[in-house]
C-alpha cells in the first residue's frame, strides 16, 4: 500500500498520541515523513518513533515551537502535505487564556504561515476535536443528531470554563480564514474522545482519564465519545490523500454511557473494582454523532469501543502504568 512513495508529509505534534500513529500510518504507506517536535533531543519524543519501520529511511526530526512564528518554515519545507496535530489537550492550567487557548491559536495561524510560503504543498489538513462543533449551547438530548454544520460558541464554552473546547474553536476558526487568504485547501478532522493503544511511552489526556476510571475516579465526562486512536490516524491520511476532500469531518465510533465502559471493562478484567452505578455523576442521556460524511472518507467500519478499550488497558499495563493480574 505504497501511495505515498516519493511524497513528503509533515506532522506537528508528531510525538503524541495521535501524531505518533500518524508517523506509523504515514511510514506504511510509503511517505517521508518530516516530525516537527519541541524537542529533538527528548529521548521520550524520539525514541518511540525511531522505532517504527521504515523510520530509519524516511523520518526526519524538526524542531518547532507553536508559539514562535516562522518556527514552522523548515519542518513544511518541500513538504506535499501537511497534518497539524500539534495544541495542548488539557482541561486545566494555572493562566487557561496564555496556556491553552493563545498556544492553540496562535501555533494553528504559526503552522498555517509557514504553509503559506511553500507551493509545493497541496493540502493541509488540521486536527480539531468535537468540541469546536459540541458545544453551540444546543442540549445534547436523546433526538439530537450532532454534524459537521454545528459550531460550538466561544461565549458558551468560556460560560462553562471549557477552556480545551474554546482552544479548538478558536483555532479552528482561525485556521479557515488563513486558508481563505492564503488559497490554501484545507481539511479539518473532529474526533471524539480518543482511546487505543498508545505508543508515546508518557500519558496523554484521554489515556490518562481511563487510567483514573480504572483506579477508582468518582468525576467522568460521561456520555463518552469514544473513537479509536488508529482511526483517526486512518482519517487523517485519507484526508490528505483524497482529492473529494473538503470541509470538516467528525469521527466518532460510538457514543457511549459510563455505565457501559464499566461493564466492558469488568468483563474482560473481573479483578478491577469498578462500581455499577455512579449516582448524578453517571450516566447523562446518549445523543447521537453522524457518520455520514466520514463515509466520504472511507470511514465506514470503527474499531469496536470494546477492542479500543481492552487495548487501551493492556497499553496501560505493558508501559507500567497499571498493575494488576486479570
Amino acid at each position: 500500500m505504497n501511495t505515498g512513495e516519493g511524497k513528503v508529509v509533515c506532522v506537528t505534534g508528531a510525538s503524541g498520541f495521535i501524531g505518533s500513529w500518524l508517523v506509523k500510518q504515514l511510514l506504511q504507506r510509503g511517505y517521508t515523513v518530516k516530525a516537527a517536535i519541541l524537542d529533538t533531543n527528548d529521548p521520550t519524543m524520539t525514541e518511540h518513533l525511531r522505532a517504527l519501520d521504515g523510520a530509519k529511511e524516511r523520518l526526519h526530526f524538526i524542531k518547532a515551537n507553536l508559539l514562535e512564528e516562522g518556527s514552522f518554515d523548515a519542518a513544511v519545507d518541500g513538504c506535499d502535505g501537511v497534518i497539524h496535530t500539534a495544541s495542548p489537550v488539557t482541561f486545566l492550567a494555572n493562566d487557561p487564556q496564555a496556556k491553552i487557548v493563545d498556544t492553540a491559536v496562535k501555533g494553528t495561524a504559526n503552522v498555517l504561515q509557514s504553509c503559506a510560503k511553500v507551493h509545493s504543498i497541496k493540502r493541509v489538513v488540521v486536527t480539531s476535536s468535537i468540541a469546536a462543533i459540541a458545544n453551540s449551547g444546543t442540549p445534547l438530548t436523546a433526538d439530537v443528531v450532532v454534524d459537521e454544520t454545528w459550531v460550538s460558541k466561544p461565549d458558551v464554552c468560556r460560560k462553562s470554563k471549557n477552556w480545551y473546547a474554546l482552544s479548538k474553536t478558536l483555532a479552528e476558526d482561525a485556521a479557515w480564514k488563513l486558508a481563505k487568504q492564503n488559497g490554501i485547501d484545507l481539511v479539518t478532522i473532529h474526533p471524539g474522545f480518543v482511546i487505543g493503544p498508545f505508543l508515546q511511552p508518557n500519558l496523554n489526556l484521554s489515556v490518562q482519564l481511563i487510567l483514573d476510571l480504572v483506579n477508582g475516579a468518582k468525576t467522568f465526562p460521561s456520555p463518552y465519545r469514544f473513537v479509536d486512536v488508529r482511526d483517526v490516524a486512518y482519517a487523517h491520511i485519507q484526508a490528505l490523500e483524497l482529492s473529494s476532500a473538503n470541509g470538516r469531518y467528525l469521527i466518532v465510533g460510538r457514543v457511549i454511557q459510563l455505565s457501559e465502559v464499566c461493564k466492558i471493562l469488568h468483563q474482560h478484567y473481573p479483578a478491577l473494582n469498578l462500581p455499577d452505578k455512579f449516582g448524578d455523576a453517571g450516566d447523562e442521556q446518549i445523543y447521537q454523532v453522524s457518520k455520514e460524511r466520514a463515509k466520504s472518507l472511507g470511514m465506514i467500519n470503527y474499531i469496536l469501543s470494546e477492542v479500543s478499550l481492552r487495548e487501551t488497558v493492556e497499553s496501560l499495563k505493558e508501559k507500567g502504568f497499571l498493575k494488576f493480574s486479570g
